[in-house]
């Protein structure tokens, strides 16, 4: 008889994500200039590489203009480690939950987006800094 998988755990809503363990990027830790030796010149523009962020295996390439995180695990890792999907968040999901939890604190409820862009040009506030500060300080 066949057992049914184990369901994998809820993803992580709310203030739970901001303790959820984050998922490595799988991109080089320094993007800077593209380079003969790490990045490639497409139709499309400048890919970089990205590897397996268990074994550093190379996996292929992503946008660099247009690709802010990138998550993979090659197949002998997937096999050997199984799934992390629903256990773990991606640093943009941790980033805006701060952003919303600041709204919540401060204001009662979320903003519209021309009440953040007011907070933002006022900068006088621990939300401007946060939203001024992107996901890589804030994360």
């Amino acid at each position: 008889m066949i057992e049914p998988k184990a369901t994998p755990p809820e993803t992580p809503v709310g203030e739970a994500i901001l303790t959820a363990p984050t998922l490595p990027d799988s991109r080089l830790a320094n993007q800077g200039l593209p380079t003969a030796r790490c990045a490639r010149q497409t139709q499309l523009g400048w890919s970089v590489p990205i590897y397996c962020a268990n074994c550093g295996t190379l996996g292929g390439f992503v946008p660099q203009d247009n690709c802010n995180f990138a998550y993979w695990v090659c197949n002998d890792c997937h096999h050997a480690l199984g799934d992390v999907v629903n256990t773990y968040v991606m640093p943009d999901e941790v980033f805006f939950e701060r952003i919303k939890q600041e709204q919540l604190t401060t204001y009662g409820r979320e903003l519209s987006i021309t009440e953040l862009q007011d907070v933002v040009t006022a900068d006088a506030s621990p939300l401007a800094t946060l939203l001024k500060s992107g996901r890589d300080t804030g994360g």
